[in-house]
């Protein structure tokens, strides 16, 4: 499967409600996020009672003797974006002025108004090739290491004078990731993988949640792909795969098989249930972050926005900006497009009176 394909799938499922509509930080379903496929720090998932889990794990069938897998795994790392404001304003930008930085609500800037809000950045860790035969019964660990991150956009006015900044932030985050197999029958392996926030986090009683998502793994998935070998579904398992598909164990994350209909070779384990070889919609213009809404619809709501809830929300993110953008470009055609396909027409089995 080309990895092109597998990237569009993991970006639909990665930023799954990132943002959603009317995609405005100001909107109260926009305050509280980061609710897929988070890995927290094991300080803080045992004080929530485990409701924030400290790792998720997939379990999956490979058949073939000879075969090889590589694992990938994908997530969304927080960043906290502060406004600050500069005054007096200067021509030039360094050490010196960026220290006379003070951090408020809004600065409203060459027609633009900034505020604070937490975008997020993107990693993936590559967990290397193993050939099944080694890897049976042993573990194989990847671990990574994040350290704190700190970045100041300069803010200019028309006159091209800094009048502020945006100023990002990251706090550090250790994952620890294993791979590991069992034979579970002649010609057909259980391949486990397991990922752990293994950052250290002390608890203070003082906005220790919020912290500890700082501190977090967001929308983690797992890509599975094998060589000299095939994946078996879970959902759909061949019958000689039957029992051993019900032994597999999957906690914050569901394998399913992508691709083409037919093909094996590449899983994807998401927070999100999906059935196996889950397509895009080639009519989609693009992600609208926010996969149980109707493109057509969100489209037109995105549309009726006013110029202010536009401005807002063209000033969150430069995604909800790059998506406000693409909507007010779509013609009537590329509407019409969105109004409806019938993918498959099959006949009416008996009286459905």
């Amino acid at each position: 499967m080309s990895l092109s394909t597998v990237d569009r799938l993991v970006a639909a499922t990665l930023y799954e409600g990132y943002i959603l509509y009317p995609y405005r930080p100001s909107s109260v379903k926009n305050q509280v996020r980061w609710t897929f496929g988070g890995v927290h720090p094991r300080a803080w998932s045992e004080a929530s009672g485990g409701t924030d889990p400290w790792f998720v794990q997939t379990e999956c069938l490979c058949r073939g003797d000879a075969a090889a897998v590589t694992v990938h795994v994908r997530f969304l790392q927080p960043v906290t974006r502060t406004v600050a404001k500069l005054d007096p304003p200067s021509l030039v930008f360094d050490g010196d002025v960026a220290a006379t930085l003070y951090d408020v609500d809004e600065l409203h800037v060459a027609g633009v108004t900034h505020r604070a809000w937490e975008e997020a950045t993107e990693l993936d860790i590559d967990c290397g090739r193993h050939e099944l035969a080694a890897l049976a019964g042993r573990e194989v660990v990847a671990e990574r290491s994040y350290g704190d991150q700190s970045d100041v956009e300069p803010l200019r006015d028309d006159a091209g004078l800094v009048v502020g900044a945006l100023i990002r932030e990251s706090e550090p985050l250790d994952v620890e990731i294993s791979v590991e197999a069992h034979r579970v029958a002649s010609d057909l392996t259980r391949v486990r993988v397991v990922v752990r926030n293994a950052v250290a986090f002390n608890l203070t009683g003082d906005r220790d949640r919020q912290r500890a998502l700082s501190r977090s793994l967001i929308s983690t998935h797992a890509i599975l792909t094998v060589d000299g070998g095939e994946w078996l579904s879970l959902a759909d398992p061949p019958q000689d795969a039957v029992d051993a598909a019900a032994t597999c164990r999957n906690q914050g994350l569901w394998p399913v098989l992508v691709g083409d209909a037919g093909t094996s070779d590449t899983v994807l384990a998401s927070p999100i249930i999906l059935e196996d070889h889950p397509e895009i919609a080639p009519e989609s213009s693009g992600d609208l972050f926010d996969a149980t809404e109707i493109d057509e619809i969100l489209s037109l709501r995105i549309l009726s926005l006013t110029d202010d809830e536009k401005a807002e929300m063209r000033a969150a993110d430069p995604r909800s900006r790059a998506l406000l953008d693409r909507t007010e470009a779509l013609t009537g055609d590329d509407l019409m497009r969105l109004h409806g396909t019938i993918r498959e027409v099959r006949p009416v089995i008996g009286d459905r009176r």
